[in-house]
């Protein structure tokens, strides 16, 4: 399985949006700080992930949701969850 996920950003509420084949592993690396983009911006929750069964199909579906029309749809998509 490949993996396309957002993180959100306790320190400064920003999204990280990445692409994995082992989910668990790549969230713990995250939030160990090792990884350069996101380092100085823990402790990330996780708080979307879609699965695929092409790994072209999951990084196309990245870059789709890194791009405005993509954060648009992740903020309808998650309506309730930024409710809170």
């Amino acid at each position: 399985m490949h993996y396309v996920y957002v993180l959100k950003s306790d320190r400064d509420g920003n999204w990280y949006t990445g692409y994995t084949n082992d989910l668990q592993k790549r969230i713990l690396e995250h939030n160990k700080g090792l990884n350069f983009a996101t380092k100085d911006r823990r402790p990330l929750k996780f708080i979307y992930c879609e699965a695929s069964l092409n790994e072209k199909d999951a990084k196309a579906r990245e870059k789709y949701l890194k791009s405005g029309m993509g954060k648009k749809y992740l903020k309808n998509r998650l309506k309730f969850f930024f409710a809170i």
